[in-house]
């Protein structure tokens, strides 16, 4: 089964410095039918404007990614951490039993543009912690490249949950397979457009996906996707 959410069916708002489209309840948007799919809370997609941030605020018992697609976003904590964030670099934040930190458009006038995801994790009250890295764009081009993990991937970042967060560069006519059987995925298209088993998606669309043993992505033209493999 395969729920396709449109791009302009995702909550929006422009409030000057930051522009946002909202994969589900968060902030001051409530929907009860909308709160997480599996493990995933938060599916952020924000415009930055240059200058523009996130003043210090807390977290916790949060594990939270933030993929930079566009500009570079400074990251401060109370743990001593102070570091930009750019294009191909993944950052997550293990919130624990309580972080503070701020986000910021390191430019006052390039826009800066993320994705930030919120996943619930297995325990509670752990050590906080935070960790960046770099991922070559080219390993990503024509096959899912894995980004975070809870260990079981080489080379991705952990996080405390049994789910996996891909990126992959799909040149027209490219095709990936990824098993899904007996596992949820959470499918995003940040450009161009796939099909997902007979089943088109275009840019800004998500594809929530349950009970189907295989999936076979797709792109009509250049696309670039983000998978996320959820238990």
């Amino acid at each position: 089964m395969i729920r396709v959410i449109k791009s302009e069916d995702r909550h929006h708002q422009n409030i000057g410095w930051l522009d946002y489209r909202w994969h589900f309840s968060f902030g001051d948007y409530y929907d009860p039918k909308n709160l997480h799919f599996s493990s995933l809370r938060v599916f952020n997609d924000d415009r930055v404007a240059g200058g523009g941030g996130f003043d210090m605020h807390p977290h916790k018992d949060m594990e939270i990614v933030t993929i930079m697609l566009e500009g570079a976003l400074r990251h401060k904590d109370h743990l001593g951490n102070n570091e930009l964030l750019r294009p191909n670099e993944v950052q997550v934040m293990s919130a624990g039993r309580g972080i503070v930190h701020g986000e910021f458009n390191a430019s006052d006038k390039e826009t800066a543009h993320l994705m930030q995801l919120w996943i619930l994790p297995r325990n509670k009250g752990g050590e906080p912690r935070w960790e960046q890295k770099g991922f070559d764009p080219a390993d990503r081009v024509g096959k899912l490249q894995p980004l975070v993990s809870d260990g079981s991937e080489p080379g991705t970042l952990a996080i405390d949950q049994d789910a996996v967060i891909y990126r992959s560069t799909l040149p027209a006519g490219q095709s990936v397979e990824h098993d899904s059987a007996a596992r949820k995925v959470y499918l995003f298209v940040i450009d161009g457009d796939v099909t997902v088993n007979g089943t088109k998606l275009a840019k800004g669309d998500q594809g929530r996906i349950e009970q189907e043993q295989n999936l076979t992505i797709t792109a009509g033209k250049d696309a670039e996707i983000l998978l996320i493999d959820l238990p």
